[in-house]
């Protein structure tokens, strides 16, 4: 099984606590051969990541520095969110050994809670890449030049189909995507694999993916907030959060991430446990911090007015005023 993850130092340590779960519940994996891609990981952090390997009898990671998409571009591209390092994965074939035809790629905000086996093996139908389709409006699509009942997925756990990547010239479409809108694409690094994946994905079962959304709300409530067009059934999420295999701890405005102080995710707790047996066990979970208060303030409204009201609130900020913003943002 090949694995990448790309990492900045910044979410060394997160990372440091997936690869910790991944080894605890792969243990029945002969080999399991993992890349990260290095966007900046200081000296002692790699040295706690690669303490790990060692505590698991697994080879070491192969370190492979980052591409810099500023660099190859020569041009600024608008982060939208997350950290530059999220777009070394859109190098993925240039990078990574000749002879591969599949890899896992996953985000550092993520455990690994049950055998990965069924993942690595399931039959992808001829895609390039299989994951997890997520709830996202029209309007999302339209800003991408999608059509309304195209996938959208989230990139966090995506299996990837090497061949057909290269065969497809999917980083040369990438490159020109980015081009064509100047650097400024919605959802940075995700908007650009959806535009130009979209018919290529075979979506996930959610197990493989529990992001968090499908813990904050309920399956109706989340239907009112997201208006997805498509969406997997009521009884596959309930799945997802009641037996997942993966764990993604998304960003949420209603709830804070496994590592920050205070967290209620249902299973910060269990993040919380990986980090014991982890090289950063003795490090404090971080503190809460906002550079905008009004969002702060949004929260405190949204758990003052009655339930109903709020998520139908946010579902018309979500879906309509979001990607609203976006259009004239990026002069889509």
């Amino acid at each position: 099984m090949h694995i990448v993850y790309a990492s900045d130092d910044n979410f060394a340590e997160i990372m440091g606590v997936s690869i910790v779960s991944l080894f605890e519940n792969n243990k029945d994996m002969d080999e399991i051969v993992i890349y990260i891609l290095d966007s900046g990981i200081n000296d002692i952090n790699k040295k706690r990541i690669e303490s790990v390997f060692q505590k698991y009898n697994r080879c070491n990671p192969s370190w492979i520095t980052a591409t810099n998409i500023n660099d190859v571009l020569g041009m600024k591209v608008n982060q939208d969110r997350g950290s530059l390092s999220q777009f070394a994965r859109l190098f993925v074939s240039r990078v990574l050994p000749k002879e591969l035809d599949r890899v896992l790629y996953l985000d550092c905000d993520i455990t690994i809670d049950k055998s990965l086996n069924e993942l690595w093996n399931m039959d992808m139908n001829g895609k390039i890449v299989a994951a997890l389709q997520d709830a996202f409006a029209p309007l999302y699509r339209k800003n991408l030049g999608l059509d309304k009942n195209d996938i959208m997925f989230n990139s966090g756990v995506m299996l990837i189909d090497l061949n057909r990547w290269k065969e497809e010239h999917v980083e040369e479409k990438i490159l020109r995507f980015i081009k064509k809108y100047n650097g400024l694409v919605p959802q940075g690094d995700q908007g650009v694999l959806n535009a130009i994946l979209s018919s290529e994905t075979e979506p996930l079962n959610p197990r493989f993916n529990s992001v968090t959304i499908f813990h904050d709300f309920t399956y109706e409530n989340m239907l009112i907030y997201r208006k997805p067009p498509i969406f997997y059934s009521k009884e596959e999420i309930k799945e997802a959060v009641t037996n997942p295999v993966i764990i993604h701890f998304t960003t949420s405005f209603l709830s804070k991430r496994a590592w920050i102080e205070g967290s209620e995710h249902p299973y910060a707790k269990r993040w919380q446990e990986y980090k014991s047996i982890s090289p950063w066990k003795d490090e404090p979970l971080r503190k809460h911090t906002s550079s905008k208060k009004w969002k702060d303030a949004y929260v405190k409204m949204y758990k003052v007015l009655p339930l109903g009201l709020s998520v139908r609130i946010s579902g018309l900020l979500q879906a309509y005023g979001r990607p609203i913003i976006e259009k004239i943002k990026y002069n889509i």
